[in-house]
């Protein structure tokens, strides 16, 4: 597959591309794979390695998240980085 032939998409613009009746076709030379039965029966779930970071749920508001957004893609790389430097400037003032 050709390195420009991968396309990104974000959850919320998939869906607007489906109520836009925006959809991107599968390509016409796609392979087309059928999983069996027996596929299934030996199905193991993979679940990926630590890659050193946690996931959280975090409230902003909305002019904060914005304003990381527009400085493009990494946003939430950016964001972690001021919070690691917050906290690296205060870790000795508890």
């Amino acid at each position: 597959m050709a390195e420009d032939d991968i396309r990104h998409y974000s959850r919320a613009e998939l869906e607007q591309m489906a109520r836009d009746g925006d959809t991107v076709p599968t390509r016409a030379d796609a392979p087309e794979i059928r999983l069996d039965e027996a596929f299934w029966r030996t199905a193991r779930l993979v679940v990926p390695g630590n890659n050193g970071k946690t996931s959280v749920h975090l409230r902003l508001d909305p002019e904060v998240l914005e304003w990381f957004r527009s400085q493009g893609k990494g946003h939430l790389t950016r964001m972690s980085a001021v919070l690691r430097a917050y906290m690296e400037a205060n870790r000795d003032k508890r």
